[in-house]
């Protein structure tokens, strides 16, 4: 029996990782980087940015955009993505000026467990109709858009009676800081310690690294992900009481314009839009970045109706930059 000899191509030495480590650590730095700087531009075209009062609104006004983002994290780390985030956000505003007055606490905590669920279904009807998340999520936009066009009429609703259940989140400070905005930090850094400690948290990114070795494996991905969108759910009803706390009111598209945002925070802080790679901290990152830039356009000039266009540019370039291809045979 003859034998094939092997080229000495085939027995190569394989390349080091080590130059592959360097450029994701590279990568991940970059969007910090990039804050930094961005800060310093700004503050060198208005000096009062880095003033305490600034700072203490652009926090502020940083709330409910990074609550909206932590949500998508958890579901963009198993390589989906949710799109109705926003929209049941503002449904929860109308939910919050209607229960608030009826049960206070209760009503609000109510408010929260029905978004849960409304993420939970989203996360049960990918995971067992095997229906990508796009299309589910665009689908329950338009569904919980309507519903909460119907129940509130279509109109702003005023919260009076009630309101003393939610006030905290706009006017009580901590150490000069809004409290809405120590919240929304906290379950940033709550969901980063538990997603490193827990073996659910671990499984979202081995999920969105390699589905189907974590079902081999024994991980049930069928509930990662409904556990996934069930928490962008309850993230979009916590920032549902921070912008009916600060609007006094309930409406159908108060949260809307957040949606672009909030997807440009994960992917610009680094998160990779085909999941496994990123996380909370990082989201953090990206949502600040998404604000000061906000603001970097208004001192530049630029119009308010030009923000979706660079919210678009920079989600495309994000992940331009992020997209690991070796990872991705075809991409379509």
């Amino acid at each position: 029996m003859s034998t094939v000899p092997v080229s000495s191509s085939a027995t190569a030495t394989p390349v080091s990782p080590a130059p592959a480590r360097s450029s994701r650590r590279l990568i991940a730095a970059v969007p910090a980087i990039v804050l930094v700087v961005l800060v310093l531009a700004v503050a060198t075209q208005r000096p009062a940015f880095l003033s305490a009062t600034s700072l203490r609104t652009l926090l502020e006004g940083t709330a409910p955009l990074l609550l909206l983002a932590l949500g998508q994290t958890f579901v963009i780390l198993t390589g989906g993505i949710d799109l109705s985030g926003a929209v049941l956000a503002s449904f929860g505003t109308v939910l919050l000026a209607l229960w608030l007055p009826i049960g206070g606490p209760l009503g609000a905590a109510a408010v929260l467990l029905a978004l849960s669920l409304a993420g939970a279904l989203n996360g049960l009807v990918c995971a067992y109709a095997q229906i990508p998340s796009f299309v589910v999520t665009l689908g329950t936009m338009g569904l919980w858009s309507g519903v909460a066009l119907a129940v509130s009429g279509s109109s702003t609703i005023s919260i009076t009676k009630g309101y003393d259940t939610i006030f905290w989140l706009r006017d009580l400070r901590v150490a000069g800081l809004p409290v809405s905005a120590i919240m929304a930090i906290g379950a940033v850094l709550l969901a980063a310690v538990l997603m490193r400690v827990l073996s659910k948290g671990r499984s979202l990114h081995a999920m969105g690294l390699a589905e189907r070795a974590t079902q081999m494996s024994g991980g049930r991905t069928f509930r990662l992900r409904i556990l996934a969108f069930a928490l962008s759910g309850l993230c979009a009803g916590l920032a549902a009481m921070v912008l009916a706390a600060s609007q006094f009111s309930g409406a159908p598209s108060l949260a809307d314009s957040l949606q672009l945002p909030s997807i440009a925070a994960v992917v610009v802080g680094g998160t990779v839009i085909t999941g496994g790679i990123g996380g909370p901290l990082r989201t953090l990152v990206g949502a600040l970045l998404v604000v000061v830039l906000r603001v970097g356009m208004s001192v530049v000039g630029v119009p308010p109706s030009f923000e979706q266009i660079v919210y678009g540019t920079v989600i495309v370039a994000a992940v331009a930059l992020t997209l690991d291809r070796r990872r991705v045979d075809i991409v379509k």
